[in-house]
């Protein structure tokens, strides 16, 4: 048995480990880097796994794994994640410890039966049914009951999915939709939990101030009325709060243990009084409490200020006022003057608690709302009062103390049900938390939602409605309502609601610290790593601090019915998310979703979702939107500032199956003109260091593309696969890191070839996937061409322009791409010339759009220059080409060029004959490197004797017969090329469609512009035509060799001379010149001229981009 596990889970994947090089899919649990190659050896040896021994680093043996899996035991509470492989050397040196371990019923069931029980059963379920009624308030129980219960159902499917280790909802969440929403969603359901604490430390305060010692009130309310009263009320939960928090923080710090130990005396309470109720609506049937509730008129009065409910009394000396009777007339005698509506309605009594079987249901059957000041009134009795007349004595009467409506009840009640969770959060403290969290959790949630539903009946079937809807029991002699129903005493009550506060809030208080640092420690938020760390045990000690930081916010508002919508919206948030996540596994049907639970549905979680959003919504809007915008800014914050992390989440799941979906239907057809945009594929080269060569060449893509549509960064490696691989692998990370770098939003792609040729070829053929393929290729031009080394450059250049011909595809070819800006230049000013000679189907047009868009050339004006033949209407042209532009919506200033006919100038004729004799040596000779150049060097150094380039002298040849015979001659040849641009005597008019190729970055060297520079000009008098005008009779007779050149080469070279001469003096100062690109040569014999044409054509210009349409219109006028 190889048994080499070491460090329970922190051995994976560390830094040495071996296999497919990514650490976090290594060998979950096995890390057998530690074993020297004798000790493999010996390991081996006779376990008959001979075949299989050079790959044991990575393919464990069957009975090593087993062997691992036996032994694995759940994580202590707050470690790593066991397939988290991050090894972190201070961690690895720590001594594990061991957390305590808890089982179903003392780690889930009570936990979540205590929170679930807590003050807004004790101290607002009276109330919620006497203001809502019955019906009311029984929907929304149902509703929040039916809630939970879905979620915990999508959480048992989720938990028994794997190990679940300490974060517990945070992390079911984070690893089923990603790292962003399990952030978001983990720090909404951290500040729910610690805004619980705060909720139930508060209801804990009520309790003490107003039921059990209202005396210890530091700011006395004695004489206080109205907002004074309110106010001293508030502050005395301030202190008091501040003074609670401070103590269960202290406990909590101490350990978990201890709080254990307290909550289960803390869930005695509870249980009592819950059981205690129970016994009191038993006795209410046959023997109803005596509760006496004084009633003015239909008004219910504050018992405080007066002890006998009368008006006046007999005695023996006759009939004597009471203190009600003072509280209402501005004297004690009977001739007083007294509140009108006292005058007019009898003091009277009834029974608070009538008993279960008095019938009062029907008449709590439905709801009383209130506004805020409003006077609670009993049912069915009549009064007699002036509705003109103004109330007055209000003080005397009990008020409702905050408007209600259906919508707020669902906010203050939801957070009673929200305890559901105590459980998971502390699944590090559990001994088998896949067994533990489903069945203790709804269990719990079965147990509470039985509680809650009988009470709202029974309640409402055993209390006057009137005392129902006194909240704080002012008219029953400040006693507790629920207390009031509760046998043998209201104490029992009052105590096990005080002690159940106390004990949620201490729960709250563990689980919420616990679930920060399972956050920190996922290091998804960089900020909050420092709460990662605890002592030594693992206790959070920095969470919990920030814990009761937070919680002391709720302390200060103070008021319970304020906060509880608040951790509403968080709880919901998470619940709904929790649903989604296992609603997504279900229908993705993830390899990896095999969940031990098996009583969950897609629906069923759907259903819960829907229930959550319309929670959310119901209890307060505004909230609810907060709440959604915190968490967007978390997940915003997470996505471009947090840590990259891959988790096999369900979004990634779902953004394949989108991807997939999209994908086959975007091959149901090409897109419409008015949809299509460059999608590109960039074709870059790499040094010997694997650096991308021409890294200016991703800028300009940044600009081209700003973001939007389809980016491939090919390049290629030479080699074969099995022996380059890593090479590719360095260079696709280079060409990652500079894509990045230059913010080009896309995707990489490295093709291993035996040549780099066909390796470029199959990067064009086949990147992209299904309809998501690129259209246009984008390549620089090959730089020092002309050098014996560079020369398979310049033939693989060829070869890409043919290839997208072919392939029908856009190609743009940026000129010394050197010279482009970066991405952090600015022009603030020039022109962006576009010289539109051929139609292209509008690529011309639309890249200066799609440039301009970007920083760097938005200031940059658009020029759009056409050429026009001596047949044609140059003013109709122009009008013509500003109409098109309208109706295009793009601004440009229109210039019509004419392209006068003139002769060809000995200098052309002369630069033709050098190409050709360079490339007739170059076929014909079968030279070194060394003698190419050379040869090469050689044939520049003769041209410039005779060829004067910087200021050529136009020499006009007369029309002899032995010209047009020769000229005759030259058309009557099959053409071997595809013509330049036009013809002498074309007319421009939309050639057939060519397609684009990608460009390479490149520049012009001083070398290169050295051979351009033909003449120099010392070098003038050495041509005798050239110097003596009167020789041009004789041009032929002195340059024969000129009736044996191939005139389309003639024809060309003169074509790209004229147009070059036009564009050096129409666009010198331009910013970018954007031209058509001549197709190229059908026979690879002219590849060489093809190259020249282009540097002649190009010649004196600082940025060039030569552009090829892909045989389809990209542009259109229509809408």
């Amino acid at each position: 048995m190889l048994n080499n596990v070491t460090d329970g889970e922190e051995g994976d994947g560390g830094p040495n480990s071996q296999g497919d090089g990514n650490p976090k899919e290594s060998s979950p649990f096995i890390n057998s880097t530690g074993s020297s190659d004798v000790e493999k050896s010996q390991q081996y040896d006779g376990k008959n796994m001979a075949l299989f021994e050079e790959e044991m680093d990575t393919v464990p043996m069957v009975s090593s794994l087993l062997s691992s899996l036996a032994n694995y035991s759940n994580l202590p509470q707050g470690s790593k994640e066991h397939e988290e492989a991050e090894n972190n050397e201070e961690t690895r040196k720590k001594p594990a410890t061991q957390a305590p371990q808890l089982g179903t019923v003392m780690g889930v069931y009570l936990p979540c039966l205590q929170n679930i029980l807590g003050v807004i059963l004790f101290l607002r379920m009276t109330w919620l049914v006497g203001i809502g009624g019955v019906m009311g308030t029984f929907i929304i129980v149902f509703m929040c009951c039916s809630t939970t219960m879905l979620t915990a159902i999508s959480m048992s499917a989720i938990a028994t999915n794997g190990v679940v280790p300490a974060g517990g909802s945070y992390y079911m969440i984070s690893r089923s939709l990603g790292p962003e929403f399990g952030g978001a969603v983990g720090i909404c359901f951290y500040l729910g939990t610690t805004f619980a604490g705060a909720m139930y430390i508060l209801g804990c305060i009520e309790i003490l101030l107003i039921y059990i010692v209202p005396a210890a009130a530091i700011f006395k309310m004695e004489g206080l009325e109205g907002p004074e009263a309110e106010a001293a009320l508030l502050n005395n939960m301030r202190v008091y709060g501040t003074i609670v928090l401070s103590l269960m923080a202290l406990v909590v710090f101490v350990g978990v243990k201890y709080v254990n130990k307290l909550a289960l005396v803390f869930l005695a309470c509870v249980i009592l009084s819950i059981l205690a109720v129970y016994a009191g609506v038993i006795k209410s049937s046959f023997d109803p409490p005596f509760f006496p509730v004084c009633v003015l008129g239909n008004r219910s009065l504050l018992s405080k200020g007066f002890d006998v409910c009368a008006k006046t009394i007999e005695q023996a000396n006759g009939t004597v006022t009471t203190k009600l009777w003072k509280m209402f007339c501005d004297s004690e005698f009977l001739n007083a003057t007294c509140d009108e509506f006292f005058t007019n309605n009898n003091v009277s009594i009834i029974q608070g608690i009538p008993g279960v079987t008095s019938g009062i249901l029907a008449e709590n059957l439905f709801g009383t709302y209130l506004e805020k000041g409003d006077i609670i009134e009993k049912r069915g009795v009549p009064s007699f009062s002036d509705p003109e007349s103004p109330l007055t004595n209000l003080n005397r009467y009990v008020q409702a103390d905050i408007s209600t409506f259906w919508t707020l009840l669902v906010g203050i009640y939801f957070p009673s049900v929200t305890g559901i969770m105590a459980g998971s959060n502390r699944s590090g403290d559990l001994r088998d938390a896949q067994k533990s969290i489903p069945i203790g959790t709804i269990l719990a949630i079965t147990t509470t939602s039985i509680i809650y539903m009988s009470c709202v009946i029974l309640f409402g079937a055993c209390v006057e409605g009137m005392v129902l809807r006194d909240k704080f029991g002012e008219g029953v002699n400040g006693n507790l309502v629920i207390g009031t129903l509760a046998w043998p005493s209201p104490w029992v009550i009052v105590i096990g609601s005080f002690f159940s506060t106390c004990g949620a809030g201490l729960q709250s208080l563990t689980g919420a610290p616990r679930l920060m640092q399972a956050i920190a420690r996922d290091s998804i938020i960089p900020f909050l790593r420092v709460f990662g760390h605890g002592k030594a045990n693992g206790e959070p000690t920095w969470a919990l601090l920030l814990t009761a930081s937070i919680c002391e916010i709720g302390i200060i508002i103070a008021s319970l019915d304020a906060v509880a919508p608040i951790l509403s919206m968080f709880f919901l948030m998470c619940y709904m998310f929790v649903n989604l996540a296992c609603a997504l596994q279900t229908l993705l049907r993830t390899p990896n979703w095999r969940p031990r639970f098996k009583f969950y549905h897609w629906a069923l979680s759907f259903l819960g979702m829907s229930l959550c959003l319309t929670l959310m919504f119901l209890c307060s809007w505004y909230y609810a939107l907060v709440a959604m915008v915190i968490a967007g800014c978390i997940y915003k914050y997470i996505e471009f500032c947090g840590a990259e992390k891959e988790w096999g989440d369900g979004i990634r799941g779902i953004s394949l199956s989108a991807a997939r979906f999209a994908l086959m239907r975007l091959e149901e057809g090409p897109p419409h003109t008015k949809n299509w945009r460059p999608q590109i594929l960039v074709l870059v080269n790499m040094d010997a260091e694997q650096n991308v060569e021409q890294p200016r060449l991703l800028s300009l893509t940044n600009q081209l593309k700003a973001g939007k549509g389809l980016t491939i960064v090919g390049t290629s490696v030479e080699g074969t696969y099995l022996t380059n691989n890593l090479q590719a692998q360095k260079a696709e990370q280079s060409v990652k890191k500079l894509m990045e770098s230059e913010k080009v939003k896309g995707f990489c792609q490295v093709v291993i070839s035996s040549n780099l040729r066909d390796a470029t070829s199959h990067l064009i053929q086949v990147s992209g996937l299904g309809g998501l393929r690129h259209n246009t290729v984008l390549v620089s031009w090959p730089r020092n061409w002309k050098q014996g080394e560079e020369h398979h450059r310049m033939k693989n250049f060829i070869e890409i322009v043919r290839e997208t011909t072919a392939g029908h595809l856009a190609l743009i070819v940026p000129k010394n791409i050197a010279a482009y800006p970066s991405n952090g230049e600015r022009f603030t000013e020039g022109h962006i010339d576009v010289w539109w000679i051929v139609h292209d189907g509008g690529m011309l047009m639309l890249l200066p759009f799609l440039l301009r868009q970007h920083k760097v050339w938005r200031k940059c004006k658009m020029r759009i220059f056409t050429v026009a033949q001596m047949d044609d209407n140059s003013i109709q042209m122009k009008k013509d080409l500003m109409t098109f532009l309208y109706h295009l919506r793009l601004d440009a200033e229109v210039e019509v060029v004419e392209l006068q006919d003139s002769d060809i100038s000995a200098y052309t004729y002369e630069k033709t004959l050098v190409m050709e004799q360079r490339s007739q040596i170059l076929k014909e000779m079968h030279l070194t490197k060394n003698e190419r150049e050379r040869e090469i060097q050689s044939i520049t150094d003769v041209s410039r004797g005779s060829i004067r380039r910087k200021h050529p002298t136009t020499l006009r040849s007369q029309q002899s017969t032995g010209e047009e015979t020769a000229s005759a001659s030259g058309e009557g040849k099959p053409e071997e090329e595809v013509q330049l641009l036009q013809g002498k005597n074309a007319s421009a008019t939309p050639t057939s469609p060519t397609s684009p190729s990608v460009t390479t970055p490149g520049s012009t060297t001083p070398g290169e512009e050295t051979q351009m520079t033909w003449t120099d000009d010392g070098d003038k008098g050495k041509n005798p035509a050239v110097a003596n005008p009167d020789n041009i009779k004789d041009m032929f007779n002195m340059k024969p060799e000129w009736e044996n050149l191939n005139q389309s080469n003639v024809r060309r070279m003169h074509h790209a001379q004229k147009l070059n001469d036009i564009i050096v003096k129409k666009s010198s100062d331009a910013k970018l010149v954007l031209l058509n690109m001549p197709g190229p040569p059908r026979n690879r014999m002219g590849d060489e001229n093809y190259m020249e044409f282009m540097e002649v054509l190009t010649e004196g210009l600082n940025r060039v981009l030569l552009v090829r349409g892909g045989g389809r219109e990209v542009i259109t006028i229509y809408s």
